[in-house]
């Protein structure tokens, strides 16, 4: 029997919907408030708080085809891609959980039913292996099921004992495997053998049973669950009969238009494995929102494209050609995830560019490894070079490798492994993906938020926290936090501030400093200034105007959101936003700064947007209802299965869980303040509304009268006034530059009469006074046609810099290098440079020490020259 992959995805999710499983879509690939994880590694991270009993759903049993990557952290297997037959960055997890309904006996009979019934595969050739203390599995396995003790391992916890981190869920897990037959290569799980090809993983039940705490100690969850995991691409092999999941029916269409877009017959060859795993990747990162860049997610995917791009030049590429497969991936996985349909152009414009970029990249490269090997002593490149190359050139090591290998030189790869091990070392300090998932206060309650129509309220304390931990009462004085059965104040989600305010208890006032979540509680943080208890009644009370503002400013962030979108196209997707009082912040995609033209269309338009008025309606409808009808989904937030709609008029729809004003009118006025790149394709507005945008106005308007006073002109007049200041300023320099190179031919001509002789070479050693140090390049040049042969070296002072240069004629530079030169001279001055043989220019700090360095330069040519 053999099947499709998309036949085989289809077949598993309708097996265990008719099972009573909940169908979930795949989630992003950008975890949703997880700090422990880069992406999305695993069918289960999406279920990872219902596993903790943190988080409740309306089903108990679910089943997903979950996109999954592993390129980045703790789960990489980047390096491997191309070269193994089941290893990628991007691939598809079939799963089917269960959350505290059925355990470990349904877990295996369901896999057992939907692979041998369904798939039909023969059972003689399925073999499975437990955790060597699970006597349990084992027992179904052997009794219920009926596989041979003989084709049942019992393996260690290493392979046996699966866990999402170092904390969070965790338990024993049963794997099935697949015996591809005796001509193929390898032996039985648990064997010596064990890593050959012939019997092949394909399914991990994982009964998850306990929650590891940060000291590793396992703390049993309060239901036991099954998370299971079948990877699409494995399965799909079996099916196929093959025995490469390179060779499936999604590959195999991927890696023939790869050939066809570059130009070559040879479909055996492992770079096209690679650009056809990472086409994927790269592709489904952009969907979710990723854009490359130097730092983080995106540097994971600037890294993946590049590798790419890479593997298409060794395979003869010519020009651009990542970008063009795009349509491929599409025809391939559209149907099952049409959001890379809706995104196409817009994943492929981002591949363009990045791939443009990497090809300049490559120029600055080769022209920087030529300058090293030029000044190269030896014939090992030194690994600090290599380094540099590839962090911050993003250089391929194999392509400095190669370039060595034809100039007979080799790399000193102890040195730069040292340099990337002192890299990873500050990544991994600077990175917040180690945290202890556990480490973080938890609440058992559930407030109802009363704020979308009240700013005061009557409830009840139902839980408190002191210091990290939950207590019973606080005293007079004492930081903490309140949580109420009920309350108007709004805990800070999806970019919006949380409310201040108070609370009045029976004898007293808490003030509330800031609202934010715990789990489903709404949490008041402040100070208490009486005595608060567990039961006491509370009376609420958000601080009114200042939620108006906020209101204000959120309201306008859709407006800039849809603006944004008409005016720059639809590829601008939201990345982030803050909402204050005083002020909004937008994140959004864009591929180049905005002009004046659309910074001003775009404040016109969202204030004819306030202008009209438009009356702002909320709704709750079923998520996917709501993306049908075209809402606006925004970056980062997570959604229930009921979302609520905000409207304004037919100009915006976006899903929001924040407060808003009645009526746009309500917003007063927009001003757009800054506009600025705060990443590789992603821009930052920030604006204000209301009385700030006055304010603003008025501000903007002071500044220009006091421009027009200082240049004695009226306002209107100042465009034409200050051009006339500034080519008059330019009239200025140029005669200030003629005057100072008359100087500077001057002192040339001195300096050449007096030139010393080393070695029968002429030299130049000088301190230069009353000479700009962006004019020595020039005078240098000139020195050095009048010598004809020799080598010069300057130095200039200036307050508390120096600046040093060094010129060599070409005869000379077997001799002398500038670069040798410049540098022992600048380490007596506190500084260090580099350059060319002929040409190399240094700076310093210490200008006292001129003489000093000047000394030193002329003894290193005098032993250089003799």
């Amino acid at each position: 029997m053999s099947m499709t992959s998309a036949e085989i995805r289809e077949a598993f999710l309708s097996y265990f919907a008719e099972r009573g499983h909940q169908r979930v879509p795949s989630a992003s690939l950008i975890p949703n408030n997880d700090p422990t994880l880069l992406f999305v590694n695993a069918g289960m991270v999406p279920f990872k708080d219902v596993f903790l009993g943190d988080e409740q759903r309306d089903y108990s049993r679910a089943t997903s085809a979950q996109r999954c990557i592993r390129a980045g952290g703790k789960h990489n297997d980047l390096e491997n891609v191309g070269y193994t037959a089941r290893h990628h960055t991007f691939f598809e997890m079939l799963g089917n959980f269960s959350f505290g309904d059925y355990f470990k006996r349904e877990a295996i009979h369901y896999a057992w039913e939907f692979l041998t019934d369904i798939l039909k595969l023969p059972a003689d050739k399925l073999w499975v292996t437990v955790f060597t203390e699970d006597d349990e599995a084992y027992a179904i396995w052997a009794n219920d099921i009926g596989v041979p003790e003989e084709r049942i391992a019992r393996i260690g916890e290493k392979d046996n004992f699966w866990a999402m981190g170092d904390t969070g869920p965790c338990g024993p897990c049963s794997e099935i495997f697949f015996d591809h037959g005796e001509d193929v290569w390898g032996g039985p799980p648990g064997t010596p053998d064990e890593d050959g090809d012939r019997y092949i993983e394909i399914w991990n039940l994982v009964f998850m049973q306990y929650n590891r705490q940060a000291d590793g100690t396992l703390q049993p969850l309060p239901k036991p669950s099954v998370d299971t995991g079948m990877g699409l691409e494995r399965i799909a092999a079996v099916m196929q009969h093959v025995h490469s999941n390179y060779e499936i029916d999604l590959f195999d269409a991927l890696i023939k238009a790869t050939a066809k877009e570059i130009g070559t017959d040879d479909l055996s060859n492992k770079s096209l494995r690679v650009i056809a795993d990472h086409i994927r990747s790269c592709s489904f990162l952009i969907t979710d929102g990723v854009q490359p860049s130097n730092e983080g997610r995106g540097y994971v995917l600037r890294r993946i494209i590049r590798r790419a791009v890479r593997h298409g030049n060794l395979l003869g590429a010519k020009g651009a050609f990542f970008h063009k497969l795009v349509p491929a991936l599409t025809a391939q996985m559209g149907q099952a995830y049409p959001e890379l349909v809706q995104k196409q152009q817009i994943i492929a414009d981002a591949l363009a560019r990045e791939e443009d970029q990497f090809n300049k990249t490559l120029e600055r490269g080769l022209a920087i490894l030529n300058d090293a090997l030029a000044d190269l002593e030896g014939t090992v490149i030194p690994g600090d070079v290599v380094f540099k190359l590839y962090d911050t050139y993003g250089f391929p090591v194999d392509l400095t490798a190669d370039i060595a290998r034809e100039k007979e030189l080799t790399l000193d790869h102890d040195g730069f492994e040292s340099e990337m091990a002192a890299q990873r070392k500050r990544a991994q300090q600077a990175s917040q993906f180690g945290v202890d998932y556990n480490a973080r206060l938890k609440s058992s309650q559930r407030s109802t938020f009363t704020g979308y129509t009240e700013t005061v309220g009557s409830s009840e304390v139902v839980e408190l926290f002191a210091e990290g931990e939950a207590v019973q009462q606080l005293a007079a004085g004492q930081q903490g936090i309140v949580v109420l059965s009920s309350t108007p104040f709004y805990a800070e989600s999806g970019g919006q501030a949380g409310d201040t305010g108070r609370l009045v208890l029976n004898d007293g006032v808490f003030v509330v400093e800031d609202t934010q979540y715990i789990g489903k509680a709404i949490a008041h943080h402040g100070r208490a200034e009486t005595t608060v208890t567990i039961g006491a009644s509370a009376h609420a009370e958000i601080d009114a105007q200042r939620r108006a503002a906020i209101k204000r400013n959120h309201s306008a962030t859709h407006l800039v959101h849809a603006a944004l979108r008409n005016i720059l196209g639809e590829h601008v997707t939201q990345k982030g936003s803050l909402v204050t009082a005083e002020r909004l912040r937008f994140d959004f995609s864009h591929f180049a700064a905005l002009t004046n033209d659309e910074i001003v269309a775009i404040e016109r338009q969202v204030n004819e947007q306030i202008i009209a008025n438009h009356a702002l309606s909320t709704a709750l409808m079923p998520i996917e209802e709501a993306k049908q009808a075209g809402a606006m989904a925004l970056f980062g937030e997570k959604y229930d299965d009921d979302v609520r709609v905000v409207r304004m008029g037919d100009y915006s729809m976006e899903l929001c869980g924040g407060t808003h004003v009645q009526q746009t009118g309500d917003i007063g006025s927009f001003r757009l303040v800054s506009e600025a790149g705060i990443a590789s394709g992603v821009r930052r507005i920030e604006a204000v509304t209301g009385l700030a945008a006055l304010g603003y106005s008025q501000q903007q308007q002071q500044l220009l009268r006091n421009s027009a006073e200082l240049l004695k002109a009226e306002p209107s007049q100042l465009p034409e006034r200050v051009q006339q200041q500034l080519q008059r300023a330019k009239e200025l320099e140029r005669t200030i530059a003629d005057l100072q190179q008359q100087l500077a031919a001057q002192a040339g001509g001195s300096l050449v009469e007096n030139a010393q002789l080393i070695g029968g070479h002429k030299v130049i050693v000088a301190e230069l006074d009353n000479v700009e140090s962006k004019a020595l390049r020039g005078m240098v040049d000139d020195l050095k046609n009048q010598l004809g042969s020799g080598v010069v070296v300057l130095a200039v002072g200036q307050g508390e810099k120096v600046s040093l240069i060094v010129g060599v004629t070409k005869d000379l530079t077997a001799k002398v290098k500038a670069g040798d030169v410049v540098n022992v001279a600048a380490a007596e001055v506190g500084g260090k440079g580099g350059g060319r043989p002929d040409m190399a220019q240094a700076g310093g700090s210490n200008p006292a020490a001129i003489p000093a360095a000047l000394a030193a330069a002329q003894q290193r040519l005098e032993a250089l020259l003799q």
